[in-house]
């Protein structure tokens, strides 16, 4: 963070007034994205497809989320229960 507060204000002082803000920004802007790009490739993160894991860890894409009613309990894919209608479901992973 120290380092690209110091080279912003490095070419801020060095560039004409826009030009050094715009790079000050450009600056702000892609080196937390270059930090985070080369920690996620350290720890694996980006699969071969270049996604992240996501936020319960990398999934093979297989698997469906299905869905249980909570007034009869029957296990459905979404929308509302095709045994009793009703739309009141919670997620089963």
């Amino acid at each position: 963070m120290f380092a690209s507060l110091a080279v912003s204000i490095g070419l801020q002082m060095i560039l004409p007034f826009p030009y050094g803000l715009a790079a000050a920004l450009g600056i702000f802007i892609v080196f937390p994205l270059l930090l985070r790009r080369r920690a996620m490739s350290r720890m694996g993160g980006y699969g071969e497809s270049g996604t992240g894991g996501g936020f319960f860890g990398a999934s093979s894409g297989s698997t469906k989320v299905r869905y249980v009613c909570l007034v009869c309990s029957n296990k459905h894919n979404g929308g509302a229960c095709p045994r009793c209608g009703s739309k009141m479901q919670r997620a089963d992973f």
